[in-house]
């Protein structure tokens, strides 16, 4: 009898699991994550992710582009792609997830603005200070007037780029030392004109109150933390085979004459990268400051840099006066000459104003929606032999791509949005 109560009780549990329509495996075991694929799809509209495929395959069919990398990730699910080629001479070699990319002017937020606001959550440097308090030398002429701010906002004055004609310079310091004398275009803050010489002058301001040299501080500071084992000033060794060439005379070397002439380290413009490394940025910035337990800047710092910083009466005289509307450092809302004053078309048609990106002249591009969380990366080699220049038609794919991924983005409204602009 004791024998038959056993069994009875043995043979319970399945039963009355297969009557309530589950197995003891499942009541019992943890459930298993979700593969990436599954994952992908509850994130993202799969036939939107594959329209943007498309698009970058045509615009390599185009002749736009010779190839590219795309990351697009959203609460930390990422879909990323590569694309085409990444060089054609001596030999052809297929554009990889991990080929490095001069960033541009994507430099400007990443390296420059992080080590300029890194400097000010220090106690080294107040973003209202006069850049002369830092750099005695950059005076005469109403540069005295100009302040970090004015740097970080592009409303310094200062012109688009320094003379590359005038006796070269050889270092950081040489350019520094010629930015220190150049004319300014209008009186600091009155203007908005976009200024990579205004980035290599406040490369020169942290540079001076750090007592350490550019990058040795962005990549002791910024990079390793993130682990952005990839992002490098002046590749060499057995990176450059992963380099993407540019129109630069040597693989490896910055396209930006300037940073080229510079040394190859300039806060405007020399920082090599790949999609998974500013990856790692982004998630950062999305997350006030801090990713895996490694803290890079403090909340309120990334909430200052990102939001509006520009006064509403800023107005850019190249797009027929229109209002300009910047973080410090970033991109928020500004027109540009080329298309006619068209507004940032990295945000593209859909994410809300009030999120925040750069590009670069090489034709990267880097935005970020802190209202769905999201964020798309875009690298690519635009150096297609014999072809004209791709910049505006690669403009416009970014514009196209930022649209195809919000469409992409499922359940969120991004026609009503609390807190946009």
């Amino acid at each position: 009898m004791q024998r038959y109560k056993q069994l009875h009780v043995k043979h319970l549990a399945p039963l009355l699991a297969a009557l309530i329509g589950i197995s003891t495996a499942t009541a019992q075991d943890p459930p298993q994550p979700k593969s990436t694929t599954s994952r992908i799809a509850d994130t993202f509209r799969t036939e939107k992710l594959a329209e943007l495929d498309v698009a970058i395959e045509q615009a390599i069919r185009d002749a736009k582009l010779l190839g590219a990398a795309l990351w697009v990730e959203r609460h930390g699910v990422a879909y990323h792609k590569a694309f085409g080629q990444r060089a054609t001479k001596p030999a052809a070699e297929v554009m990889t997830e991990d080929t490095i990319c001069d960033l541009a002017s994507i430099t400007k937020p990443i390296a420059g603005a992080s080590a300029a606001m890194l400097c000010v959550e220090r106690g080294l440097i107040d973003v209202d200070d006069l850049v002369s308090q830092h750099l005695p030398e950059f005076t005469g002429e109403g540069r005295e007037q100009v302040t970090i701010r004015h740097l970080l906002l592009h409303s310094s004055g200062l012109p688009v780029n320094l003379n590359s004609t005038l006796p070269p310079f050889a270092s950081h310091d040489d350019a520094i030392a010629q930015a220190c004398h150049t004319k300014l275009l209008f009186p600091p803050g009155s203007k908005f004109s976009y200024s990579s010489a205004g980035m290599v002058v406040l490369g020169g301001v942290s540079e001076r109150v750090t007592g350490r040299k550019f990058d040795e501080f962005c990549t002791t500071e910024i990079f390793k933390p993130l682990r952005m084992n990839d992002t490098l000033f002046r590749p060499s060794g057995d990176r450059l085979k992963r380099v993407s060439p540019s129109s630069s005379p040597a693989r490896g070397q910055v396209d930006d004459t300037v940073a080229r002439l510079s040394g190859g380290v300039a806060a405007h413009a020399s920082l090599f990268s790949t999609t998974a490394d500013v990856a790692q940025f982004a998630r950062m910035m999305l997350n006030l400051g801090e990713l895996d337990g490694r803290r890079v800047f403090k909340p309120e710092t990334v909430r200052l840099m990102t939001s509006v910083q520009s006064p509403p009466d800023l107005i850019s005289p190249a797009a027929n006066n229109l209002p300009v509307r910047r973080g410090l450092g970033w991109d928020i809302d500004t027109p540009y000459r080329t298309p006619p004053h068209d507004y940032t078309l990295a945000r593209g048609a859909l994410f809300p104003i009030g999120g925040y990106g750069h590009t670069g002249w090489t034709g990267q591009m880097l935005w970020i929606d802190p209202f769905s969380h999201t964020f798309v990366i875009f690298l690519c080699n635009r150096y297609v032999d014999g072809a004209a220049d791709t910049r505006p038609a690669v403009y416009q794919l970014h514009h196209r791509l930022s649209t195809l991924a919000a469409e992409a983005v499922k359940d969120f409204d991004f026609k009503n949005v609390p807190g946009a602009l």
